[in-house]
């Protein structure tokens, strides 16, 4: 399914009516599971930091959620990822998205 440029991300009033553009900007399967991947490897990080206490586990959580995000956007689904435009709406979007891709509503 082809993005649509046209459609600025800034428009929406609700997480509600973002989210399914927000789907439409994670079409590609690899995007997906590269979004998955860096959003598991971001909560083992987290979980590194609370265990050790060692605040570099925080960049490494970022870099692994944003890194994996990235590669997916720019190398597969050729677009620029939301969260240049609706940071919140497109972080809240990464972990919904992961809820449905657990619960088998989104094919990983």
């Amino acid at each position: 399914m082809p993005t649509d440029t046209s459609v600025d991300p800034r428009s929406f009033q609700s997480f509600a009516e973002f989210y399914p553009f927000y789907l439409r900007e994670h079409s590609n399967t690899t995007c997906r599971r590269l979004h998955f991947v860096g959003s598991t490897l971001s909560l083992a990080c987290l979980v590194m930091l609370l265990i050790t206490g060692k605040p570099q586990y925080f960049v490494y959580a970022l870099l692994c959620g944003y890194g994996f995000a990235w590669l997916g956007h720019f190398g597969f689904e050729k677009n620029k990822p939301a969260s240049f435009k609706r940071p919140l709406y497109s972080l809240m979007g990464d972990w919904r998205m992961y809820a449905d891709i657990w619960t088998g509503k989104i094919k990983f």
